[in-house]
């Protein structure tokens, strides 16, 4: 019996969904609405030095890379799943391109943060 890596995508693609639904609204109000108008939070707390020195530390990197790499891997699978239902059945190709976007996103934002 041939063996599936469909629950490796599919685990992403979850914990990118969990983390969309429960963190993203969350993200939006702070860095959308709370922070740009002073309300939860003084204006100066997302600045370049605060930012730098979050992205700095190994704790604000492993959030960053979680954060930008499930999103992307969500989204990949969603676009996956999109094409096939707008007729696109060349199903090795659309998810050789969106795993791999996906993939290359990831070690692109894992390399940059490393980096910093």
């Amino acid at each position: 019996m041939k063996r599936s890596n469909e629950p490796i995508f599919w685990s992403l693609f979850g914990a990118g969904g969990m983390l969309a639904a429960l963190i993203g609204p969350a993200l939006v109000l702070i860095t959308g609405i709370a922070v740009p108008l002073g309300i939860l939070f003084p204006a100066d707390t997302m600045s370049y030095a605060h930012m730098l020195a979050f992205a700095q530390s190994w704790i604000g990197k492993i959030l960053l890379l979680a954060v930008i790499a499930l999103f992307m891997w969500h989204a990949a699978h969603r676009i996956a799943i999109l094409l096939h239902d707008f007729g696109v059945h060349a199903v090795t190709v659309v998810k050789v391109v969106c795993y791999g976007l996906a993939f290359a996103g990831t070690v692109i934002a894992a390399w940059t943060l490393l980096g910093l």
